[in-house]
């Protein structure tokens, strides 16, 4: 039989809060965490409002202070948000888990982009001869899983997923399944992502992915007919996963259950969904039928992807609606990047916690500046305010560049 799978531990780092507690009370606050880019006035861009991450301090979150000086923006993110969920869980390596039986499932789309640019500006400035021999250690995107897997002392599997935005998500799922089939007893996993720069706002806006709005209560506005695009966020989320019998035995309290998943791929555009939103459904009908889902008896909120681009809240509405037939229109749909914006592969991670958070709690977080909904986007967003709801599954959804579509199903623990 499968194992079951509980979360035991949460860490977010991200424009509206640098610990899991500040993140939720800012997303139920419906608090924005988009603004004027800060750090690049040089830069002529097209693009100026971003969601860049605010009084990040490594040292407070508990990074070294080799671990801060030899570390890439995205690779402290990651590694502050996991020594926030690794102390909630009370999980330590050769203590009360095996240390070949925690493992890191945790990826990044793009890696260490500063470090990346630094060192070829270097190049061209100076000659490969001043280049640093820690380069290339502190750009790839693998390396905050490696850090991670040495500050824990985790000898486990130890991966990195790279799916674009659906990222974060692919990493939990992965993950999810290697404990249910006896892989190991503990992963920590989630995304992260430190990539604002004129370099990627440059590349992203000429493919006219990216929000132009300069009015910052406007940039992120999913599901809302003036939609223009995404805003480039930057965090990092982490989530430790468990076998349920294995923290039952030491003693920790699981916080939600993850139940069902779900992985597609369009195979149809490089950056484009699918109109018919027929893989992104089938995701989650994967996710939905593994997680035991009954509409007549469940009661059920999804997280959606939800950038604000013109294709993917059309198509992932459209995707919604065949997942769940007339249903649909019964249940509540948000998407926190209209608070967060897109933290690319920490986004899939850090909804994930808001869907743990929504169970627990009972309360939804918004999706804001949501004024006229699209024609065709005509389910219930949840619009600018947090809302009570009793839910006990939770869907959350990622759609990456490359036709990437990944679904997790998160239940209310119950013993």
């Amino acid at each position: 039989m499968k194992r079951r799978v509980v979360i035991t531990g949460t860490g977010v780092i991200s424009p509206i809060g640098n610990t899991t507690k500040e993140f939720w009370e800012n997303a139920l606050a419906g608090r924005l965490g988009l603004a004027p880019i800060v750090g690049f006035d040089d830069f002529e861009l097209p693009v100026r409002i971003v969601g860049q991450v605010k009084d990040f301090d490594p040292a407070a979150a508990g990074l070294s202070k080799i671990e801060i000086r030899r570390n890439d923006p995205f690779s402290r993110f990651a590694l502050a948000a996991a020594i926030e969920a690794m102390t909630q869980s009370g999980l330590v390596s050769g203590e009360n888990i095996a240390p070949e039986r925690l493992g890191v499932y945790l990826g990044s789309g793009i890696g260490g982009l500063k470090v990346f640019i630094e060192q070829t500006k270097l190049l061209f400035d100076e000659g490969a001869g001043r280049i640093s021999p820690l380069f290339v250690p502190t750009m790839i995107s693998n390396i905050a899983a490696g850090n991670i897997a040495i500050r824990f002392q985790a000898q486990g599997p130890c991966n990195n997923i790279v799916t674009a935005c659906a990222t974060g998500t692919n990493n939990i799922g992965e993950a999810y399944r290697a404990i249910a089939c006896g892989a190991a007893d503990a992963i920590i996993s989630g995304g992260a992502e430190a990539a604002i720069h004129p370099l990627t706002i440059g590349g992203f806006a000429n493919a006219r992915a990216l929000s132009t709005e300069e009015d910052p209560t406007r940039a992120s506005i999913p599901f809302d007919k003036d939609r223009k695009g995404f805003v480039l966020a930057e965090g990092a989320a982490v989530l430790v996963l468990e076998e349920l019998e294995h923290a039952l035995g030491r003693g920790a309290t699981p916080l939600a259950e993850i139940c069902g998943y779900g992985v597609t791929c369009d195979a149809h555009h490089a950056t484009a969904p699918a109109p018919d939103g027929k893989m992104a459904s089938l995701a989650m009908k994967m996710a939905l039928e593994e997680a035991g889902y009954n509409a007549d008896k469940d009661s059920l909120y999804i997280n959606a992807h939800g950038t604000g681009t013109i294709l993917n809240d059309k198509s992932e509405t459209a995707a919604i609606k065949m997942t769940l037939g007339e249903t649909a229109y019964k249940v509540p749909v948000s998407s926190t990047k209209s608070m967060t914006g897109h933290m690319i592969a920490a986004t899939g991670a850090a909804e994930a916690v808001a869907c743990v958070k929504a169970l627990q709690d009972g309360i939804l977080p918004p999706t804001i500046g949501l004024r006229t909904p699209d024609p065709e986007c005509d389910l219930d967003y949840v619009p600018n305010q947090a809302r009570k709801s009793d839910i006990n599954i939770a869907l959350s959804n990622s759609l990456g560049f490359g036709g990437h579509n990944v679904c997790i199903a998160v239940r209310k623990y119950q013993a």
